[in-house]
This record gives C-alpha cells, sequence and structure tokens, in this order.
C-alpha cells in the first residue's frame, strides 16, 4: 500500500490548454478516492498522469513520500484497471492474470505465481473459468479478471479508468459492490475515476469533484451531498438532482416563484440584502403536506402548487412543478448546465412524495418543505452562502472513523 500526494499537479498540452490545473490532493494510505466530474473535466487526464501514462507539466507526484515525476510507469508500482479490460483474447483467464507477473523483472518461481493467480481468482468468483477465453465470457467476467490482473501483482495502489461504463446498469450495480468488498478486503489505497456519480457516493471514502481541470471539493460522499460548496458540486451530486430556485428575502421570508417560504434565520440572513440569491433545495426536503409528522411542521413552510405530472416508482413517488422561468438567472443556470454536461436547466422543481401520496398532475395540491435543509447560493459566484464548514469537517472526519475501524476488522480477517 501507499500514500499518493498531488502537489500543484498541471497538464498542457501543445495548444497551452490546460487540462489538469493547479490540482492539489493528499490520498492516505488504504484510502479508496474517487475523482469524478463531467466529460472533459481531467479527471482520466489526473489518473494517467499518477501512473505515468501522461507527462506531469508542472508540479510534483510523491508516492510514498518519494518524487516519481519522471518514474517509468513499469516502476512506480501501480495497477491500473482499464475502461476496455485490456485482456488478451488468446490467451485463457488463468494467463491473463498471471502475464503481468510473466513480464516483471522479479520473476516469481511458478508455485508462488499459480497461489497468487488462484488467489485472485477465488476472490472474484472466477475459479470456474480459469481455462476459458475472454471471448467466452460475458462483461462482468472479463472485467473481474481484469481486476485479477491487478491483484496478482499485489501493486501498493489500484487505479481504476472507469472500469464499469460498458457494462448495462444491472452488472454495474454488482460489479460497484464486489468492488467496494474487495478493496475493503485487501486494504490496498486506490484511485477510481467515473463520470457516474452514483458510482462515485457509493464506493469512495472521499470524492474529489473536478470541472474543466480544477479541483473544485474533496470530500466524504456525505458532505459533499450536505455541505456543497457551490453551485457547480451541489447541481453534480445527487439523484435527482438539486432544485435551483430564484429568491429574493422579504419581511424575514424567502420570495419564491413557488410561493412563500418561512426558513431559519441562518437561512433568511444569507438572502437578506441581494436583490437575488438561488436556493438549493433536493427533491426529498418536500412532501405531501398530509404525511407530514405534526413535530416537523413547524420546521418548514406549507406551498399550494399544481403539480404537472407525478412518476409512482414503488417505495415513493416524484412530483414535477412547473415555475415561471427568471430572466435574471437564465444565463447562469445556462453556464452551469454545459458545466454539468447537461442540454439546460428548465424551470423546474422535482419533489419526493410518500408512495402512498394521492396528489396527482393536473390537481392542486398542499406540500410541505423543510427549510431547515435550504441552500443559498450567490448568483454571481456561485459560492454556497449557507454551508457550515465544521459541520462538513465533522460529517468527513466521522466518515474517516468508520473508514478506520472497516479496515482494522478487514486486517483482523486476513490475519
Amino acid at each position: 500500500m501507499a500514500t499518493i500526494e498531488l502537489k500543484n499537479l498541471v497538464k498542457k498540452y501543445d495548444d497551452g490548454f490546460p487540462a489538469v490545473n493547479d490540482v492539489s490532493l493528499d490520498i492516505a494510505d488504504g484510502e479508496f478516492v474517487i475523482l469524478v466530474g463531467p466529460s472533459g473535466c481531467g479527471k482520466s487526464t489526473l489518473l494517467r498522469m499518477i501512473v505515468g501514462l501522461e507527462d506531469i507539466t508542472e508540479g510534483d507526484l510523491l508516492i510514498d513520500g518519494k518524487r516519481v515525476n519522471e518514474v517509468a510507469p513499469r516502476d512506480r508500482n501501480l495497477s491500473m484497471v482499464f475502461q476496455n479490460y485490456a485482456l488478451y483474447p488468446h490467451l485463457t483467464v488463468y494467463e491473463n492474470i498471471a502475464f503481468p507477473m510473466r513480464l516483471s523483472k522479479n520473476k516469481l518461481p511458478d508455485a508462488e505465481l499459480d497461489e497468487r493467480v488462484r488467489r485472485a481468482s477465488t476472490m472474484l468468483g472466477l475459479d470456474d473459468h480459469l481455462e476459458r477465453k475472454p471471448g467466452n465470457l460475458s462483461g462482468g467476467q472479463r472485467q473481474r479478471v481484469a481486476m485479477g490482473r491487478a491483484i496478482v501483482r499485489e501493486a501498493d495502489a489500484f487505479l481504476f479508468d472507469e472500469p464499469l461504463s460498458n457494462l448495462d446498469a444491472k452488472l454495474r450495480g454488482q460489479m460497484r459492490t464486489q468492488i467496494a468488498q474487495l478493496q475493503r478486503q485487501l486494504g490496498t489505497t486506490s484511485v477510481y475515476v467515473t463520470h457516474d456519480q452514483t458510482e462515485a457516493m457509493t464506493l469512495g471514502d472521499r470524492v474529489a469533484v473536478l470541472k474543466k481541470g480544477k479541483l473544485q471539493q474533496v470530500a466524504s460522499p456525505r458532505e459533499l451531498y450536505e455541505q456543497p460548496v457551490n453551485l457547480f458540486v451541489a447541481g453534480f451530486i445527487g439523484s435527482p438532482s438539486m432544485n435551483f430556485l430564484p429568491a429574493h428575502e422579504s419581511g424575514g421570508r424567502l420570495q419564491t416563484p413557488i410561493g412563500e417560504l418561512e426558513a431559519p434565520e441562518s437561512v433568511i440572513a444569507a438572502a437578506r440584502g441581494r436583490d437575488l440569491v438561488l436556493l438549493g433545495i433536493r427533491p426529498e426536503a418536500f412532501e405531501d403536506f398530509e404525511f407530514v409528522d405534526e413535530a416537523l411542521i413547524a420546521h418548514g413552510s406549507r406551498l399550494t402548487v399544481t403539480p404537472s405530472h407525478t412518476e409512482w416508482l414503488g417505495n415513493e413517488q416524484y412530483g414535477y412543478i412547473d415555475y415561471e422561468k427568471d430572466p435574471q438567472v437564465s444565463d447562469v443556470l445556462g453556464e452551469l448546465a454545459r458545466d454539468l454536461d447537461q442540454d439546460d436547466i428548465p424551470p423546474l422543481i422535482v419533489v419526493t412524495l410518500s408512495s402512498a401520496s394521492r396528489i396527482r398532475g393536473g390537481t392542486e395540491a398542499q406540500l410541505w418543505v423543510d427549510t431547515r435543509k435550504l441552500h443559498v447560493f450567490d448568483v454571481g459566484t456561485g459560492e454556497n452562502l449557507t454551508r457550515d464548514p465544521e459541520r462538513g469537517a465533522e460529517l468527513t472526519r466521522q466518515a474517516g472513523e468508520d473508514r478506520a475501524r472497516e479496515l482494522e476488522t478487514a486486517a483482523e480477517a486476513r490475519d
């Protein structure tokens, strides 16, 4: 295992464009860090810089405290799992897994190599497929072979470059679980690139969110979700996405296109004195008023709205509420949509409702919104004006403690 330190890394191509722009990140021994962001944000370039497949224009890369900027990829002792598996079609599963060690400068005795291959295949459920060729395997099995090849090297760190993007949704979920279990079992430092924020939130100890080559926020998944630093992070993390609603403060309340909201003083204060702000509201902050516990009612506001339609999903429902577009924020939301690699951000609120709610499209309904969970964003800078840095740091600290206990338990099981 190893620590990996990125110090002010820059990658510029011949045209001078900085694909990676002054990124600094410390990855602890045994940590699972996710690099996430929309297409073109620089996450794969950054991963390739770590493994040595891209030159570093500026800055320093340290592995276990040693600067490795000019060290050849094969001498960094890192294992990379690629998006396209990179398997040899004419070799069996056994030989594909063994291949890196057969090329190694320090060749292992056949008995030790065999032990490593079979240990990896057992971990990955490949024992019954060792004599098969990759062409006879499913996508998930091929991905497990690629992971086996990384494991057998006993590298200091695993690097994953969107390894699940070629799989269907159900198989992605299964493989995601397997990767998480495997990483915890081995305790190997891992860096994982994805554009899928669900993968990022479920796999990572910490998640690094990138936009146009720049690091926006590095934190535990929960801190990113509950305490996003800006509009971009708030809009990228979460599914369904956070709702953004133009608002202004008047008379100690927030005036919005869907109604007036009473809110805690900290939220009101963030909006006070500004002509316009953007409110960020997660869909789950809403509920059908009929299903709100009486003790909670005082912590939110009641709204009268008419949803355009609803979707029943079994365990919950989504309601969709149109509102009148505000030209004062159209440019800001248009730019945010482009940053998020979306066509646009329509003037639409998505709300989560109880599965038993009888609210339906086209009919006036009573909703409740938990205004303790409102975020206020500056329209000009995108800064989250209601972010609580101390609360955010505490969430990430707690996640680190939980992770340390997991690694300790896994190490005891190995022993």
